[in-house]
């Protein structure tokens, strides 16, 4: 799309704004022209199918900032390799030069920089022109699949239960999807809203837990330009115990390799054109999956939040995973033939707002979804004097936030939040309910106060950080290191479970494994009396008035 500067200037004024971001200076503006405009969607097509793939939109319908993370730890064979490459080594390894777009989008260096000169990103109607845009260029030839986290991570979603974003999923005519987080609705309610999509949900992997019969369609065959595609769901295969069983109590889980395998062997069987695995793995598993089930040709993956600008080929099998928050649309044009794909290209897509006009159509949908809540969401609750913003590692100033909140209210030694990896970024300037939601709006999201001595804490970190570090991508239950705020500690990711978590330190005194610790928390596996974590977070800011926080990040030894 060529726009001109008038063009570009009236299309700032529709990006969601207000953030202390969102001004441009005139050199900025130049920049950002002369990196945008057409060449942010330009590409050669190619072949006879498209593919195009959304993931971990986490319930975003509006434009946000979200900042890559600083850390992206990679143990074992994995180490150094995608996704587990942040920053410079990012740059560096995929050829893009700093200070540019693709720093912006894809890592953290100079990202408060950065942000005011690109403004924010994602968002449903600028989705949906991405979206719209490659279905007129290759009409007939384009299949869109999502690959879940997709109806949790906002308060709209929280208060509708999930409903906005099946509207706005119909609405971006999504064609496939599997899941994660939508689990935490529990089975009754999911089931009502996949009643309500226009899209089948698909998991190979999600079986009843008494009598192993499967809970959904492990895949399905759509007829794309003449081809036949089949798309198997895999499902978060650790669900129950990366959130709470409670909310699934009839169904199994696992990653089911085996069963995926005799999956694509029945596919084969039936002539279909190409096998794409719908995954919600986190990219380490998917690539051992690739591995091991022969026969898939193409995984396309999330998760784990990566956005990697090219596909990891395993034997023959590309695998591909698209980032998250709706900062990118993944484009995977194939030539396939004889039931094989005989050339390829592939396009992570950023979206930036500002270089591209929004859906006029979404964008009423959205507004239409949001408008019942739109002075709750609204509420200025205080103002941060840093940057506010979760993703990384091991550690995340909005986390601390919610864990200073924590420890004001019970008044214990020290707190801890979830190494989630969902969350907008709040840049300098105003805090409001919806930023405080984005990072909270779960549905078990009440508080406890608790006491637990000193060689108890240690196990637990330990067990924490084996799901993150074990060398074994099977074994990685996914999300980042639990947060804390008066716990310290040094991290070494690459020694044997139990020894990882070292010099721990309660308010800066060694912790001696026999004495009792007070602590709070948050996002529990059980039910707790405590009240909500968002409504602990608001009292908290509103009362504080300004917030100032930097990081006092654990020490990391990769």
């Amino acid at each position: 799309m060529s726009i001109t500067r008038r063009k570009f200037i009236q299309m700032l004024s529709l990006a969601a704004g207000g953030a202390a971001f969102a001004s441009f200076t005139p050199a900025a503006l130049a920049k950002a022209l002369r990196s945008g405009g057409k060449n942010l969607t330009s590409f050669s097509g190619l072949g006879n199918l498209t593919l195009v793939h959304t993931t971990d939109t986490h319930a975003q319908l509006v434009p946000i900032y979200y900042r890559e993370p600083d850390t992206n730890t990679g143990v074992g064979k994995d180490k150094l390799r995608p996704p587990h490459l942040t920053g410079k080594a990012f740059l560096q390894y995929y050829g893009y030069s700093p200070d540019t777009r693709e720093a912006y989008a894809y890592t953290c260096d100079d990202y408060a920089k950065l942000a005011r000169e690109y403004g924010k990103m994602g968002g449903f109607a600028y989705l949906a022109t991405l979206i719209k845009g490659i279905r007129e260029e290759r009409p007939g030839k384009v299949l869109h699949i999502d690959g879940g986290d997709t109806v949790q991570g906002s308060a709209t979603s929280l208060w509708t239960k999930g409903e906005d974003m099946i509207t706005a999923m119909n609405k971006l005519g999504c064609e496939v999807m599997t899941g994660h987080w939508e689990f935490t609705y529990g089975q009754d309610r999911l089931n009502e809203l996949i009643k309500k999509m226009d899209f089948p949900f698909v998991a190979q992997n999600v079986n009843d837990a008494t009598w192993g019969d499967p809970v959904f369609k492990p895949y399905v065959i759509k007829q794309v330009n003449g081809l036949a595609v089949a798309v198997i769901g895999q499902a978060f295969p650790y669900t129950p115990i990366a959130n709470p069983g409670r909310f699934i109590p009839d169904w199994s889980f696992g990653i089911k390799d085996g069963h995926m395998q005799n999956v694509v062997d029945e596919i084969r069987a039936k002539k279909a054109d190409l096998i794409v695995v719908l995954s919600h793995n986190g990219m380490d598993v998917d690539k051992k999956m690739a591995a091991r089930v022969k026969g898939i040709d193409v995984i396309m993956g999330g998760h784990t939040h990566d956005g990697v600008p090219r596909p990891v080929k395993v034997g023959d099998t590309l695998v591909i995973n698209s980032g998250c928050y709706g900062k990118f649309v993944s484009r995977l044009d194939l030539q396939v033939k004889n039931r094989k794909i005989e050339n390829y290209s592939y396009r992570l897509i950023p979206v930036i707002c500002n270089l591209i006009e929004p859906d006029h159509e979404m964008e009423k949908l959205v507004s239409d979804l949001r408008a019942p809540y739109k002075d709750k969401l609204g509420e200025v609750l205080g103002h941060t004097e840093t940057l506010l913003y979760r993703r990384g590692n091991v550690d995340g100033t909005f986390d601390n936030l919610i864990c200073d909140a924590l420890r004001d209210h019970y008044d214990v030694e020290f707190a801890l939040s979830p190494g989630f990896r969902w969350g907008r970024t709040v840049p300098a300037g105003p805090i409001t309910a919806e930023d405080v939601y984005s990072q909270t709006a779960i549905t078990y999201p009440d508080t406890y106060k608790a006491s637990m001595k000193g060689s108890m804490i240690k196990s637990v970190l330990e067990d924490i950080a084996d799901n993150l570090f074990n060398p074994d991508p099977y074994m990685q239950q996914g999300g980042d290191m639990v947060r804390s705020k008066g716990l310290e500690f040094t991290l070494y990711a690459e020694k044997p479970t139990g020894q990882r978590i070292q010099d721990l330190l309660v308010r800066g005194k060694p912790v001696e494994p026999g004495k009792e610790y007070t602590m709070a928390g948050w996002a529990s596996m059980t039910d707790q009396p405590g009240p909500p974590v968002y409504d602990i977070v608001i009292d908290y800011i509103k009362r504080k008035k300004t917030i100032n926080i930097r990081n006092k990040k654990p020490l990391l030894v990769d």
